[in-house]
């Protein structure tokens, strides 16, 4: 018996499209949740300096790769962006109980060097993921413009990155938590306004992203020698980042894509 391809309802993808999320219906197999466990662990023995928080897990270790290569994920973002498709990060949140940093109010794509900028973020609960150990936070709807929005540099070492939106740009008191369950996912856009508070709880609160362009955008690996860019922010460098194919075929025909 041939078994059904899990997909996106309308309702879903609508919902995607209007509020810049989706939680759709699915659970990382716990043997996997298992294996992403035990890679973490490896990681942080070999470069503890990630004891909150790894950019660029993949720089370190590709066997993080299997994780972000599951099909019901990749047919979620072929949904959402196209059939054509490249995976260019993935990063890891471990936020450790008691001292797990915050992450402040930003939008992805003031960071990265994507061209036209376009990004599917899949969030992916390693642990249970709720008010008290920080979860996400969302601004619905604050994607629709299009546009990116004016941030400043906050260089507090308790924050997982440095670039934190401007308070004028958006209504804190219009977020939403997003509670999920170890082993689920969420998937927003890259213009959604999100962030996230400190974890002061007892237990951790790790989790996985992984970072979906269409290629019809390039990963503009010349962008990030522009110092007026890029020299404040506080991101992983990116001139020898490796692009991943997922899926068709690199329609811009300028991504140095990396097939696996």
């Amino acid at each position: 018996m041939k078994l059904e391809k899990k997909m996106l309802s309308k309702i879903q993808i609508d919902r995607y499209h209007k509020d810049g999320f989706v939680v759709p219906d699915f659970k990382m197999p716990e043997n996997i949740l298992n294996k992403i466990e035990e890679s973490h662990d490896r990681l942080l023995s070999n470069h503890p300096e990630f004891k909150n928080y790894c950019p660029a897990i993949l720089s370190y270790d590709e066997s993080f790769l299997e994780f972000c290569s599951d099909q019901t994920i990749l047919n979620y973002v072929e949904q959402l962006i196209g059939p054509d498709f490249a995976l260019w990060n993935s990063s890891f949140f471990a936020k450790p109980a008691i001292d797990g940093h915050a992450t402040p109010w930003h939008q992805d794509g003031q960071y990265w060097p994507i061209r036209p900028l376009a990004t599917c973020t899949v969030w992916l609960a390693i642990d249970d993921s709720n008010v008290e150990n920080g979860c996400l936070r969302f601004i619905k709807g604050s994607h629709l413009d299009k546009k990116l929005k004016s941030h400043n540099i906050n260089d507090n070492k308790n924050l997982t990155l440095n670039q934190e939106l401007d308070k004028e740009e958006f209504n804190e008191t219009e977020a939403v938590d997003l509670i999920l369950k170890r082993g689920q996912i969420s998937l927003h856009d890259v213009y959604l306004v999100h962030g996230s508070e400190a974890n002061k709880s007892s237990k951790s609160r790790r989790a996985i992203t992984m970072r979906f362009m269409p290629t019809t955008s390039i990963f503009d690996h010349q962008m990030v020698k522009d110092k007026n860019l890029f020299s404040k922010l506080n991101v992983s460098k990116y001139s020898d980042r490796k692009i991943y194919h997922m899926r068709g075929k690199d329609v811009s025909g300028k991504n140095n894509l990396t097939y696996i």
